[in-house]
């Protein structure tokens, strides 16, 4: 096997810009709800931000990245068990992709008929 086939790695000064919006945004909003944080080598320009079973975190993560509510989407998993909101904003000059999930509620409980 050649060294041609290998692709480069991927170094920690790569995921900077990452780690470096994540730490302004710490220094500016420390009381924005943790998250899965995730900085990857197959996206080093991207931060990736999930929250799980709090809709509310998502919606202060997206107020403070600025993201336009309309911009956000929605969908479900997992025998439309689970929604799955994802919205995509920039901060400090990197993509920030937002991710929830949250169980969709029981008719019962969202007032739906049995």
């Amino acid at each position: 096997m050649s060294a041609e086939t290998f692709t480069a790695t991927v170094t920690l000064a790569d995921v900077s810009g990452p780690v470096l919006a994540l730490r302004l945004l710490l220094s500016e909003h420390p009381d924005l709800p943790a998250g899965t944080i995730r900085f990857s080598d197959l996206s080093p320009d991207r931060l990736d931000v999930w929250l799980h079973d709090d809709l509310r975190a998502f919606e202060t993560w997206r107020a403070v990245l600025g993201i336009d509510p309309h911009a956000v989407t929605c969908d479900t998993q997992s025998d439309d068990r689970t929604w799955v909101l994802k919205a995509t904003g920039e901060y400090a000059g990197v993509r920030i992709e937002l991710t929830s999930f949250s169980d969709v509620p029981a008719p019962e409980q969202a007032g739906g008929v049995q």
